[in-house]
């Protein structure tokens, strides 16, 4: 028998010279693209620097948004206000994962008889869908207190998050259905077999799998509810926008918004790469068979 030799030096391999050629052609082809990378990438910013510093209007726009006078004084109260939009990703973002895993469960249910249960789910996905999300959101906000129902909170704040709930829900349902949805018949037909119920395969088998192969398109929905967590503004909630439409409204100076704006995007952007980094990660176990 012959043994597999690796590509280490305590085994005695030595790489042949084609070997080594290709290898410092692959990194000096790698070192050349980077750096053309990294030279247009200057070339453009340079390029969008001047035009926009050199046009007619450039110093009454720096002025208005980009002032540092208001950046400083927009910054605390800014601050102070996302405390209520991180609070409400957080509670929001755990009811929308349980609620839409709920309603893609009702959607995948199998028999006529929860034929009413899989029409109800539809229906609500269908609607909430379509449903712009300000709309939704004016109308729990400002509908629900009209009622005037005994017991039934007027807290803008919680109003707002429910509308949030309501609308997320209805897309997460239908990425956690097509997770479910994407997993072979015969991993289901295999756990009946060896004498699980049918909730027991749904819990113990589809759905382990269905919710790790659907985790980058939930993360990418959990940054698109952190952004719009900031619409509950509109019932008057203090978050980071309306802190700072309270100080722009003051002086008609717009920088507290571009400093909310940036504050929003410095959120994001960790949540962005984390989900490009599960993508990629997931991509690679599913490529060496490690994801069934």
């Amino acid at each position: 028998m012959t043994s597999h030799k690796t590509l280490t030096d305590e085994d005695g391999y030595v790489p042949s010279a084609r070997r080594l050629a290709r290898e410092r052609h692959r990194r000096a082809r790698a070192r050349r693209a980077t750096a053309i990378a990294a030279v247009s990438t200057l070339v453009t910013a340079a390029v969008l620097f001047l035009t926009i510093t050199n046009s007619p209007g450039w110093d009454r726009t720096k002025e208005t948004f980009f002032s540092a006078h208001y950046a400083r004084v927009a910054l605390p109260q800014v601050l102070e206000g996302l405390w209520l939009n991180l609070r409400l990703l957080a509670v929001c973002g755990a009811a929308v994962l349980a609620f839409g895993l709920l309603l893609a469960v009702a959607r995948t249910l199998r028999g006529p008889v929860f034929f009413p249960v899989r029409a109800l789910a539809t229906a609500y996905a269908d609607f909430f869908r379509g449903l712009p999300l300000i709309i939704c959101l004016l109308m729990v906000v400002f509908g629900v207190p009209a009622l005037r129902l005994q017991g039934v909170t007027t807290d803008p704040v919680l109003l707002g998050g429910g509308a949030l709930v309501l609308t997320y829900s209805a897309y997460v349902a239908e990425v956690f259905r097509a997770g479910i949805e994407s997993v072979h018949p015969s991993q289901l037909a295999a756990a009946r077999s060896l004498g699980l119920t049918s909730g027991q395969a749904l819990r113990f088998v589809v759905l382990p799998q269905a919710v790790r192969r659907v985790v980058p398109p939930l993360l990418n929905d959990l940054v698109s509810l952190q952004k719009d967590t900031g619409l509950v503004s509109i019932a008057g909630a203090v978050d980071a926008v309306y802190a700072a439409q309270i100080i722009a409204s003051k002086d008609f100076n717009y920088t507290p918004y571009v400093v909310a704006g940036l504050v929003f995007v410095a959120l994001t952007i960790p949540m962005t790469r984390l989900t490009d980094w599960v993508t990629a990660r997931m991509d690679r176990r599913r490529a060496q068979g490690g994801i069934v």
